[in-house]
């Protein structure tokens, strides 16, 4: 049994910390540690948010646990395992297929707890070849979902999956940041003449790298059939390489006529202000997103937003009370509900508003995230205490 006088250490695992939902979450959760009083550890293949790690005092450990390669996968666990003992972990969570797999091994010698966080809907693959390698993701003590979408995904995918060990944790918006109170006249200022937006023609933004599923092409197809014409669309992310998509997209902008319309705006790390421009925040993506991030923290913002009626986005959105949903991949719905969304009268933009502000603060918070996890911990702790193993 753990001593009740022993700081808990958790170690997380992931293959990178570049930038993403998942990388966003380990920081998160790390911070909590911090402000807890526990010991956290994060160990990946590294990224520009080590940096963000060490500022908050975690202990990261670069393995190159993104690998696929079973000898490779085998040689970090040994490594792990002699980590998660030489630091007295009690809980090893992990947060992607690779890594889970060295994780689960290395709790296997150790005795300790292994759980993880399903952050997706993860391909099976042509006849399902790939389900045994994502199976992994359900063998720990206990599996956090992301949404109750992802959890129902694991539910209908994998067999003999014990209800109750699946536990839903919603990804959470940072209101703080988030937060239309935060950002300043002359942030909004600065950004708005950056990118040169007009004053007298709402903006319309879709956040997120220029990736097909991410669902630029449609509304780009939207945009062309809608009634409102005089307005600004800016699709707000990098190509991260993506050269032929990119192009693909600016030759579709021309043929439609909508090059005064549309504009690409590259990586921004203002996403606060760059909601504040925005009247209309739309999320488009073609595949179900586990959770999406974008639909709540626009709706911390107070901003309007339209998202496809599957995946994460029909459990942020109430369609009429706090956004639109419509019909995934439909660019004609996706017009409606964008003329519809520009229709609203200044009261019924603040009602909703106000709705999305105080949804999100409700169900979809970081906080909220952070203590549901900790609490989860917190319970690990007690009911499955390492089982020391002193053979590495």
């Amino acid at each position: 049994m753990m001593n009740s006088d022993k700081t808990p250490v958790i170690l997380q695992i992931l293959p990178r910390l570049e930038t993403g939902g998942v990388e966003r979450g380990t920081v998160e959760i790390a911070s909590a540690l911090k402000d807890a009083g526990w010991k956290s550890i994060v160990v990946s293949g590294g990224g520009r948010l080590v940096r963000d790690l060490e500022h908050l005092g975690t202990l990261h450990i670069t393995l190159p646990v993104y690998s696929k390669n079973p000898f490779l996968i085998h040689k970090n666990a040994l490594l792990l395992a002699k980590i998660i003992q030489e630091n007295n972990v009690d809980i090893v969570h992990a947060r992607s297929r690779a890594p889970a797999w060295s994780a689960k091994k290395a709790c296997d010698i150790t005795g300790v707890p292994f759980i993880t966080t399903f952050h997706g809907a993860y391909n099976l693959g042509p006849f399902k070849i790939k389900k045994r390698y994502n199976k992994v993701m359900t063998d720990g003590i206990v599996t956090i979902a992301v949404s109750n979408f992802i959890k129902q995904h694991i539910l209908e995918n994998y067999d003999n999956i014990d209800e109750k060990k699946i536990r839903v944790i919603h990804r959470g918006a940072d209101v703080e940041r988030f937060n239309i109170n935060n950002v300043s006249p002359e942030r909004l200022i600065d950004l708005s003449k950056k990118w040169n937006l007009p004053e007298h023609l709402p903006v319309i933004m879709l956040p997120g790298r220029l990736t097909r599923w991410k669902g630029q092409l449609v509304l780009l197809e939207a945009l062309s059939k809608m009634k409102h014409k005089d307005l600004r669309c800016l699709f707000v992310g990098s190509d991260q390489g993506r050269k032929k998509y990119r192009h693909e997209l600016e030759m579709k902008t021309k043929k439609a006529g909508l090059e005064n319309i549309v504009q690409f705006v590259d990586h921004c790390s203002e996403m606060d202000v760059a909601y504040m421009a925005s009247d209309i925040v739309v999320s488009a993506s073609t595949d179900p997103e586990a959770f999406g991030r974008v639909v709540p923290e626009a709706q911390a913002m107070g901003r309007i937003v339209i998202g496809p009626d599957h995946g994460g986005a029909t459990e942020t959105i109430i369609d009429g009370q706090t956004g639109f949903l419509f019909k995934h991949g439909n660019a004609d719905d996706l017009a409606a509900k964008l003329d519809a969304a520009l229709n609203l009268s200044a009261d019924e933009r603040r009602k909703m508003a106000q709705n999305a502000v105080d949804s999100v603060r409700r169900e979809f918070s970081k906080s909220l995230m952070c203590s549901k996890t900790l609490n989860l911990y917190q319970e690990i702790l007690k009911t499955h205490p390492v089982k020391k193993n002193d053979t590495v």
